[in-house]
């Protein structure tokens, strides 16, 4: 999956831990030792303050393993790579829908708000009740998760969603829509287009006519995010699959 121009894999809940819990102040303590400099330019430059390698911060969660409770409480330190260590030790399945919804609202940065979304709400019980609440939620931030789950179903159960209602929005609504909602309805054009043969040329010529992220910057073996080009690959790459 792509999210935000890079590729984001979603990880298996790791095993619960059998050891002595850690404290706040340990695991902040930690997390201020990994601190890098080169590593809070390259994250700034994604909208994100926090100078944690993401390679450090998943392998001392591989080592606290899920920590349903240590989670919560870093997660309330507001801290962005201590919000981003909680995601990656929660337990999914533990929030409330209410929990879910106020922390996608608190959820300030970019890295944050795509691994709760990935991570957590995919995973969760409220996943589709939060989708439809999202979805037409008037702040674009929040509504480009329920478009992120709109994406999720039309790729692995369409059954029950508009998809021609969907293309419709889209087509009237993403070139003018704020850049992270527009690049979260822009995905789905493309979900639908690889995925749904019948609606594909639709797609295409919107994408074609909006133009959005035509231009977008694409390191070289990357398929670029403007939709016909992203449709075409993806759909090359399945008649090519053994």
């Amino acid at each position: 999956m792509v999210v935000d121009g890079e590729p984001v894999e979603l990880e298996a809940e790791v095993p619960e831990t059998t050891v002595t819990d850690p404290t706040v102040a340990e695991v902040m303590a930690e997390l201020a030792a990994l601190e890098d400099p080169k590593a809070r330019e390259v994250n700034a430059r994604h909208g994100d303050d926090h100078g944690v390698n993401l390679g450090s911060l998943r392998a001392l969660a591989k080592r606290l393993k899920t920590q349903p409770e240590l989670a919560r409480r870093l997660w309330a330190t507001d801290d962005t790579a201590a919000k981003l260590l909680a995601l990656l030790i929660c337990r999914p399945k533990a929030f409330t829908r209410d929990e879910l919804d106020a922390m996608l609202r608190g959820a300030r940065t970019p890295k944050v708000h795509d691994w709760l979304v990935n991570y957590v709400v995919k995973k969760s019980s409220h996943a589709e009740e939060l989708r439809v609440a999202w979805f037409a939620d008037p702040d674009p931030v929040v509504a480009s998760a329920g478009w992120a789950l709109t994406t999720e179903r039309v790729a692995k159960k369409p059954e029950g969603l508009d998809l021609a209602g969907l293309l419709d929005v889209i087509e009237a609504e993403m070139r003018d829509a704020p850049d992270r909602l527009q690049w979260a309805m822009n995905h789905c054009l493309a979900q639908i287009g690889i995925e749904h043969a019948g609606l594909r040329a639709r797609a295409l010529d919107i994408g074609e006519r909006l133009e959005v992220l035509k231009d977008y910057p694409t390191p070289p073996n990357c398929t670029s995010p403007f939709a016909p080009i992203w449709i075409n690959e993806m759909v090359r790459r399945q008649h090519d699959a053994p």
